[in-house]
This record gives structure tokens, sequence and C-alpha cells, in this order.
């Protein structure tokens, strides 16, 4: 691998590799609200730290005697226990000046007149860097990297000249940043929406206006057509949930939905085709053929009940999910999706040893409806967005298959880029 190129060992090029703090060093009740933040195996799904999903937090005092276990913007970050084989660095727009890492982490520190942070991440996810850093792992137990300091140490990978490094690194991550940038983009897109429906439907805010004379008929507010507002009622009436507007309905949910079961498929399934597939957290894969007519809504049954994630169109649920079957009273496939999100349904376990969803208590749950027209208004307003989520998804699909298939030609100097000084210039 790396043609011409020179080659180093990760010893010859990196300023530090150290390992995180020992088990008893970090434990919940060192937790506090604000401080340095500890990174975990949830942050390193991709190349980059994944700051999404939040964090704990130590004191200031407690990470500085963790200094070992400190690290910052650029560092690499490998988990030698449990899901071995995660690597990801820090980037520079990374919200945090320092971190520490957990018990099953350790870290490399690159001399950056040798090697960038990026490449080395990029290479540790090839086919052959990946087989180097797993080379020394024991599956007894829990699955771990033998001496992960000592071993990192000595793995050789490819050298190419700074200015190709940077240049391998641009491609790819320009890649990258699309890709997030989608992601962000469809997380403010579904929160757009979401905040029609509360306010629609939780606040009531157009009754509400209408009672406290902010609209009069005929008038539009910001955001808010003349056609919509009469829609809603003026004034409210008692229910079981206090009040509501008048003329609506409160419901339980197993008059509004069917929860079925999905389908057994087997992980080796999972792998390929366009379909995805969805298990109890969200997409774990894709599949040749489809169990459902999307869009819909998936619940999880097993493993992480009563998560609810959107399937924008048509879909396979594996056996720990359940799938949502609207009945004809509430076809609004958007509202019931923010609906269930409103329901603690994690809390309606069944009673057996593997944490579950009771479909029969999620049924119990009562939910607000109103009339057709104004969940027909709801879908009008919410489907744009949920149509550029499915596109931004499709888009970032195609680039990540690019990635993927650039990644290994780049880093194998199989595919070179021309004059990369003169192209870090122009793209600079």
């Amino acid at each position: 691998m790396a043609g011409e190129w020179d080659t180093a060992t990760i010893d010859e090029v990196a300023e530090r590799v150290a390992m995180g703090p020992f088990g008893s060093s970090i434990k919940v009740e060192t937790f506090v609200a604000q401080g340095v933040p500890i990174i975990s195996g949830q942050h390193l799904h991709g190349f980059r730290l994944d700051e999404t999903s939040g964090f704990n937090f130590l004191s200031p005092g407690h990470a500085d005697r963790l200094k070992n276990a400190n690290v910052q913007k650029g560092d690499i970050i490998f988990t030698h226990a449990g899901n071995i084989g995660q690597v990801s660095y820090i980037p520079e727009s990374s919200k945090y000046e320092r971190y520490v890492i957990s018990q099953r982490q350790f870290y490399m520190r690159c001399n950056r007149q040798r090697v960038i942070p990026e490449f080395v991440v990029y290479y540790f996810n090839t086919p052959e860097g990946r087989h180097k850093l797993l080379a020394n792992t024991s599956q007894v137990g829990v699955p771990s990297i033998a001496q992960p300091v000592t071993y990192l140490r000595t793995i050789e990978i490819p050298l190419p000249p700074l200015p190709e490094q940077r240049a391998i690194a641009h491609i790819l991550g320009a890649l990258d940043d699309k890709i997030e940038l989608n992601r962000r983009m469809n997380e403010t897109f579904e929160e757009m929406a979401g905040v029609l429906f509360k306010s629609w439907f939780v606040n009531f805010d157009p009754v509400r206006a209408k009672i406290d004379g902010r609209w009069k008929k005929g008038e539009s507010l910001p955001g808010f057509p003349a056609h919509l507002w009469d829609l809603f009622p003026d004034s409210f009436e008692d229910s079981e949930l206090g009040d509501i507007p008048a003329g609506w309905e409160v419901q339980r949910l197993g008059d509004l939905i069917e929860l079925a079961y999905g389908k057994a498929l087997k992980e080796e399934n999972r792998l390929a085709g366009s379909i995805p597939v969805f298990g109890s957290n969200g997409q774990v894969g894709w599949h040749d053929q489809k169990l459902i007519d999307g869009p819909g809504i998936i619940v999880g049954r097993k493993g992480n009940p009563g998560v609810v994630t959107w399937a924008p169109t048509d879909f396979f649920a594996i056996d720990t999910t359940f799938y949502v079957v609207p009945k004809t009273e509430c076809g609004s496939l958007h509202f019931l999706y923010y609906a269930l999100l409103g329901h603690d349904l994690a809390s309606l376990g069944a009673d057996s040893a593997v944490p579950g969803l009771n479909r029969n208590l999620a049924y119990m749950n009562l939910q607000t409806t109103p009339q057709s027209t104004v969940l027909d208004a709801f879908d009008r307003q919410v489907k744009p967005l949920f149509d550029k989520i499915y596109s931004n998804d499709l888009e970032s699909r195609t680039l990540t298959a690019l990635r993927d298939t650039l990644l290994p030609r780049l880093i194998s100097s199989e595919l070179r880029v021309k004059d990369p000084e003169r192209f870090i210039g122009r793209h600079a």
C-alpha cells in the first residue's frame, strides 16, 4: 500500500500516545452539571468527534487530576475495549477546549510536522488500516486490543508529503462537511415541524389568540395565514386532559393506531439493498425487499423500548420494533409521529427479563385529536419539510458511498492529487 510514499510507525509520527483513566477514576457520582466533557463511545461514530448526543462532565479540578487522560483539538481517540475499532479525531471546530477520555479509550497526539490527524483517522478507516488496528485483538470476554498503547506505536502507516495529506483530507473532509450539513439541516427541519405541532396541538396557540383578541377574521399573523385561523375554534371545553379546543376529542392511542410487530431479519441480510432497515433505535442497515410501504413510524419494542423513529420511504422493520398502522379516524402520520414523541412510551415496559414496550399499556394513553381539516392543514405545512429531509438523506447516502469509494484509493496512492500545493491553494 502507498506506492512510492514513505512509511512510518505511529511511534515515529506521534507526540504522545496514552491510555484513558483507571475505571475507578470516573464514576457517576463524580459527574457535575458543567465542566470538562467526558468522551465515550457514543461520540465516536464517525471520523470526527460527534457532540450531538451531549456529554457528562467532570469538574475542572477532577480533570486536572486526570491530566494524562486530557485531550484537546486535533487529538485522535481510539476505543480499546468493548466496541473496538472506533477512531475519531477532535476537530478544530469542536465546542470545548479540552476533554477527558473514558476508561475504554486511548489517544494519539500527532507531530504535525510529519502527519495531520485527519490523514491518520482516514487511514485507520480503510480496510488495511482497520485490519492492522484490530490484529492484536482478544475476543475472550469483552473484546479488547491487547496492550493498546504499545501496540499502536508499532503500527506502520503510509506517509505522503504533508501537502498531499492535506489535499486528501480536504477532498474527503468536504464530503464529510456536506454530509454533516445535511444532518444539521434535517434536525432543523424536524424541529420546525415539532414547534408547529406543539403550537397547534399542545399549547393551542391559535385558539388562545382568538380568545385573547389577537386575531380578527380575515387577518393574517406572521407565519400563519388567515385561512388557517378559520380551522380553529375560539373557545375551550373541559376534557379528561383538561381544557381542549371546543369540538376536539380526547381518544386513546389504541383508537388511533395499531402497533404491528416487525419481522425477523438476520444481520447478514441487512448489509445491502435500497430499502432501509429499522431497529429499536433507528436505522440498522439496508435490505433488498420492503416490509411496509412508506413513509411510516417505527416504535422500539425491545432493547430500546419506546424510541420513535420516522421512516421517510418504504422500509423494513425488524422484530425488535413495532410499526404504526393508523386507523381511519386519524390518518395523519406526521401528527401521529409527533404525538407519539410526546408520550413517555419508554416507561411502559413489559414484565420480562428483556426490557420491552407493552403495547396494551401504550394503547391506554390519551391523546387530544382535532378534526380532519386541521390534520390535513398540518400535513400540508410539514410535508415539504419532511420531503427536504428525505432529499437530504438521499444526497448524504450518495456522498457517503462516494467518500467510501475514494477513501481507500486516495490513502493507497492508487488515486493521486496532482500538484497538491496548488490544489490546496485553490481551495483554501
